[in-house]
């Protein structure tokens, strides 16, 4: 398994004009408890299957690991997920070195824009540019499987 290495943060000011891609992704959770979730998700016209583990003290670093499956596959699992779908559009925004993966919700969770960065080390430097708001990284109430549970929208 590999371990993968990310922060998390608000957006807060404009970054569309940016992007250089956008994806629609939807996605459900086979299983949401912390230590092993398992979400099925169809991002654009390919389906995947992902396995997480739980997140390290700092909440920047968990295993994960991630297969491509047909689509059609990831759409009939997405019927036996738990209740709750996330609907988003993910844009990829290129910032000094790094890409950021911008995700722009909605439905239940229409009004909440996050930024995350996979880094190589939880110390990796990167520039952070002027649309990039408040550090959310290992605030759980974030995680997708929990926006599944608590939508943005009850806050």
């Amino acid at each position: 398994m590999s371990k993968e290495i990310e922060r998390k943060f608000l957006v807060t000011g404009e970054f569309k004009s940016l992007a250089t891609k956008s994806t629609r992704i939807t996605q459900g959770y086979l299983s949401s408890v912390p230590e092993r979730t398992v979400r099925v998700r169809v991002k654009g016209d390919k389906g995947f299957i992902t396995i997480k583990g739980i997140g390290n003290d700092s909440g920047a670093t968990r295993f994960e690991w991630e297969k491509e499956i047909p689509t059609q596959e990831a759409e009939d699992l997405m019927k036996i997920c738990e209740p709750g779908v996330i609907d988003k559009t993910r844009y990829l925004v290129v910032s000094g070195e790094h890409t950021f993966e911008v995700d722009e919700f909605y439905g239940e969770n229409e009004g909440l824009t996050v930024a995350e960065l996979e880094l190589s080390s939880e110390d990796e430097k990167f520039e952070k540019p002027s649309w990039l708001g408040e550090e959310v990284t290992g605030d759980v109430k974030y995680y997708n499987s929990m926006l599944m549970k608590n939508p943005f929208t009850k806050w």
